[in-house]
């Protein structure tokens, strides 16, 4: 099976090359931005025409999708989760490989949720803020493309590799800070909210699924439960070996001294904002995946822990 990943160097995508390699029947080409990809492309600027002409040359049976910008403004938001699956999805209706698409979407599209639910993927999408907008409208984009096409929306991933700007990522760098100045005390803001974290190589196993299946439409890949910030954030403190008291600064205003849920500026003095956590969702999501199960076969493996102790791997070596 030869495959055509987008998107290689990215958090998602280096995984999935992993993964993809392990596989013997796979030959894998990369198309990305960087110098090290097979092929450059930049697919929020390039012609579908181009990218045509080389799909018609490689003739991969599967395209994978892992390119996307999580931060920025709705302009360049847009042009890299939007434009640049508009130009995949033309680029292989012209083109005469009739390759499969698997596009990752992201569990954002999706938008707040009741607390205590389950999301399936019947939910009517309501994204709360501009990233799952963008990523809603290619998820749009591909369900009408009439390609043999599947989304893999996938929930907050996390474990090696998690960008030190992330929630999680800023929770273990300011307990690696705590710790390297002997700090017995760690203030941190915006816990109070729950998330669907899976493993990234978990969802590295959901694509190599997906690439292998018949599967169409949306399918869901979290862990199926919801987890506290607060929770994940004793958990690191236990696997750090972190002895210190972690308290919560989400109550009345003043200073803060660490910000998990969004950046911090210079200025910030207040209380934070109700739902400070950077996804738009509110202060629950939860995935329902019981589609993940029964349409390809997989399920997480990788618990939070494992996931944790990898993030705090990497934190613990940064200087």
């Amino acid at each position: 099976m030869r495959v055509l990943l987008i998107g290689a160097n990215g958090y998602l995508g280096r995984f999935v090359a992993d993964r993809l390699l392990a596989d013997p029947a796979v030959q894998l080409t990369a198309l990305g931005r960087g110098d090290d990809a097979d092929v450059r492309f930049d697919l929020a600027s390039g012609s579908p025409g181009a990218l045509t002409r080389f799909l018609d040359a490689v003739h991969p049976g599967v395209v994978v999708n892992c390119a996307g910008a999580t931060r920025g403004g709705a302009r360049e938001l847009t042009r890299h989760n939007t434009v640049a699956v508009a130009t995949v999805c033309e680029a292989l209706r012209r083109s005469g490989c009739g390759a499969r698409l698997v596009q990752i979407g992201c569990g954002a599209e999706y938008g707040p949720s009741q607390p205590g639910s389950s999301t399936a993927e019947d939910a009517v999408p309501r994204p709360g803020g501009p990233y799952g907008v963008s990523k809603l409208a290619a998820t749009e984009l591909v369900l009408g493309s009439g390609l043999d096409a599947v989304v893999l929306r996938v929930f907050s991933p996390c474990g090696p590799g998690t960008p030190a700007g992330s929630p999680l990522g800023r929770l273990a760098e300011a307990m690696r800070r705590a710790m390297q100045s002997g700090d017995g005390e760690l203030k941190l803001t915006g816990l109070g909210v729950q998330r669907d974290f899976i493993d990234v190589r978990d969802v590295a196993r959901a694509v190599h699924a997906a690439s292998l299946s018949a599967a169409q439409g949306v399918i869901n890949i979290g862990s199926g439960r919801a987890v506290r910030l607060r929770d994940a954030a004793s958990v690191l403190a236990r696997v750090a070996g972190y002895a210190g008291a972690l308290h919560e600064l989400d109550g009345p205003p003043g200073p803060v001294r660490q910000s998990i849920g969004h950046p911090r500026s210079e200025t910030e003095h207040t209380a934070p904002a109700a739902y400070p956590y950077p996804d738009g969702c509110g202060s629950w999501q939860q995935a329902d995946v019981r589609t993940a199960r029964d349409r390809l076969g997989w399920r997480p493996r990788i618990n939070l822990e494992e996931s944790l102790a990898d993030i705090w791997m990497e934190a613990a070596c940064r200087i």
